[in-house]
């Protein structure tokens, strides 16, 4: 089993695939770092050596953010959005859309379920 970065990569998948169940790890990026190392990306992550393991280990923790190095930066940055006072920055923290989507309709998933206007109505009882 590959342990990179934290992540136990899947072992029944291509490299290449397996790569991107690091958080910042995407398609393009899992080429490059196939690139870097010479690791073949047809290979199984079961059917890796310690050696190619240790090469793709080194090649992420010295060229790529990832997990949470990369988490804490994009927190970071929305944070300082936040604090400068910027039109994203209010956007992020009234927990609406940030870039640009229309509101009248749709955003359900940074607006949170429908709020009842009016409060809801008991029923009247059934007359016998």
């Amino acid at each position: 089993m590959a342990r990179i970065a934290g992540v136990d990569l899947p072992k029944d998948k291509r490299v290449e695939i397996g790569l991107r169940y690091i958080f910042g790890i995407g398609p393009c990026i899992a080429k490059q770092i196939l690139d870097k190392t010479g690791v073949n990306p047809d290979t199984r992550v079961n059917q890796l050596s310690d050696s190619d393991v240790a090469k793709l280990r080194a090649v992420i923790e010295n060229d790529y953010a990832v997990e949470g190095t990369l988490r804490s930066e994009i927190s970071m940055n929305i944070k300082r959005l936040i604090d400068i006072g910027s039109y994203r920055g209010l956007r992020h923290r009234r927990g609406l859309p940030v870039r640009g989507q229309r509101t009248k309709t749709n955003a359900r998933t940074r607006k949170g379920p429908r709020r009842a206007v009016g409060g809801l109505k008991k029923k009247a009882p059934a007359a016998k």
